[in-house]
């Protein structure tokens, strides 16, 4: 049996984050007016400054992003890729893909089982373009150059 992995990394995913859809999201999933009001507030229609010695920058409008570091990124980061999560399996199990998926945070890895080497390929290749179109859809990009495909065999 051959168990092939595929790894990738979502490119810039703590900038490109898209707060209008995190807000959808979260009134899609349910929560208290309130909620989605508060974590609106605290995330559209924000600005920001720098300021280096003496000088101080004009302020800067940001629409998209969550700090990396902020204490709720976390919290923001997982409500933000669960429908993510949540279509992508739909997909790939209506396409019939054997595939298992593990996310942490920015990083996805999809794990396939075969006793042919040419099946695995095939699999990882097609599921790794659904999540590639999928993500494209969530205003996320998938950075190539770190995409890596591991196998592992008995022998």
């Amino acid at each position: 049996m051959l168990t092939s992995t595929l790894t990738f990394d979502i490119s810039q995913f703590f900038p490109f984050l898209n707060y209008h859809l995190l807000s959808l999201i979260l009134k899609k999933a349910g929560l208290d007016p309130l909620v989605v009001q508060f974590f609106s507030s605290y995330l559209i229609n924000k600005s920001i400054q720098y300021v280096w010695n003496c000088f101080f920058s004009h302020l800067v409008d940001i629409n998209v992003g969550v700090g990396q570091g902020w204490a709720l990124s976390p919290i923001l980061l997982a409500l933000y890729l669960a429908p993510f999560l949540y279509i992508l399996e739909k997909r790939l199990k209506n396409l019939n893909l054997q595939i298992s998926l593990l996310s942490f945070i920015d990083d996805g890895l999809l794990i396939t089982q075969s006793k042919l080497f040419k099946f695995s390929n095939a699999c990882l290749f097609c599921s790794y373009n659904v999540a590639l179109n999928l993500l494209t859809k969530f205003g996320l990009q998938i950075e190539h150059s770190k995409t890596e495909v591991f196998y592992f065999s008995k022998s």
